[in-house]
């Protein structure tokens, strides 16, 4: 007779740091949804899940790429006419020292890829705090302890400076900047990016810049690519489909690579020996970046205004609601209110679900600074649907801190 095993299979020991609060709150309502509860959910950024289209002119391309039998594998990095036109992007955002072009399974994969290939055993990056928590699962997948810098709420959640100039270590490799933010929605001026940039070239930083919502800019400011700031150092900077055109399930992402051409070149060479190792991105789906990236961008005038009116609703019910305060959101389609509450803001968003049917994400799944509380809102559903939420919201305030 074969003997059993009898002994449990451990996952690795440094799973244990991942965290991804965003859809570990989906056990609780799934709980709550069993018992005949309709969630009202402001914790996911998807804009498909509420009144946004893809539009219809990316849809045809990919069809018609599949049509056309376009389903083998692509090219590790990328078929040619979507890396043209994602340089033609990166020219359009003032990139000029372009060295590399790479699309990858969503800016999941272009941060998990870029990391791999940068850090060894010992060394650290900077992450913003909060930040959106992709970033501290990857480190925690290559065994990288988190370095973060925090934001200033008191300066519209600017980087800290004075903060960032303190964590940096002779084993600091890189800095990660959220511009648009995730969560707190705020957009970096030029002169901040300015002075990052010059930390960068003091201490050999590679800057990992995170532009997934360049075009949501509420305000209709111009989004300013610290590529473009800083175009001797070396700055992968982040973009694709998911959230300026409509289409996050399709996962499409891209890396544009820039800086001086010998000092970036060593690290492009680790990166594509990856692309290489995990064969290509989704093929037909590329189809799709030049019809965006090249085609009309009518869309991005009705999305900016329903986040533009959605926003403003959100603003409003903060500013009414006893023991909540919030920095006003300029981009992307997130605000971060603060919350004056004696117990933690996890136990908060939990009982919110289960007492309210009303999902949020807590600060502190993308963390904070020490003393703080805060939760995440995602302000993407109609005004009707978000105001129903701010009610069920504030009558839980009252219930139980009053």
């Amino acid at each position: 007779m074969p003997l059993t095993q009898a002994r449990e299979i451990a996952p690795a020991s440094r799973l244990e740091n991942v965290r991804y609060a965003i859809r570990d709150l989906a056990c609780i309502a799934d709980e709550v949804a069993k018992q005949g509860h309709k969630i009202l959910p402001l914790n996911i950024g998807d804009p498909n899940v509420f009144d946004f289209v893809t539009p219809p002119h990316m849809i045809e391309a990919v069809y018609k790429a599949m049509r056309d039998g376009k389903n083998g594998y692509s090219p590790s990095s990328g078929i040619k006419p979507a890396l043209d036109a994602i340089r033609g992007e990166a020219a359009r955002k003032g990139i000029t020292t372009i060295q590399d072009v790479f699309i990858t399974s969503g800016v999941s994969e272009t941060v998990d890829i870029c990391l791999a290939a940068l850090l060894n055993p010992g060394d650290n990056l900077l992450t913003p705090c909060p930040d959106y928590p992709l970033y501290s699962a990857v480190l925690a997948k290559l065994g990288i302890g988190l370095n973060t810098y925090y934001l200033n709420e008191e300066d519209g959640w600017q980087p800290d400076l004075d903060d960032i100039r303190r964590k940096i270590t002779p084993r600091t490799r890189g800095i990660v900047l959220i511009n648009p933010n995730n969560p707190t929605g705020s957009v970096c001026t030029r002169a901040m990016l300015e002075q990052i940039a010059e930390l960068a070239r003091q201490h050999n930083l590679v800057i990992f810049a995170d532009e997934i919502y360049d075009k949501l800019i509420i305000e209709d400011d111009p989004h300013i690519a610290i590529a473009k700031v800083a175009p001797d150092v070396p700055v992968i900077t982040f973009g694709g489909l998911s959230k300026n055109y409509l289409a996050p399930g399709w996962r499409i992402g891209w890396g544009i690579a820039s800086g001086e051409a010998s000092v970036i070149k060593p690290y492009l060479d680790g990166i594509n020996k990856l692309l290489r190792a995990r064969l290509c991105a989704n093929h037909p789906e590329q189809y799709a970046i030049p019809a965006a990236l090249d085609g009309p961008q009518d869309h991005l005038i009705e999305v900016k205004r329903k986040l533009r009116s959605r926003r403003d609703l959100t603003m409003q019910w903060c500013s009414d609601t006893p023991r909540v305060s919030c920095v006003a959101p300029r981009g992307a389609f997130y605000a971060y209110p603060r919350i004056d509450i004696p117990e933690g803001d996890d136990v908060f968003v939990t009982e919110l679900i289960r007492q309210k049917h009303v999902m949020v994400v807590h600060g502190s799944g993308f963390g904070q600074r020490p003393g703080t509380k805060h939760f995440r809102i995602v302000f993407l559903p109609d005004e009707k649907t978000l105001t129903d939420a701010y009610s069920a919201i504030g009558s839980f305030i009252r219930e139980r801190y009053q």
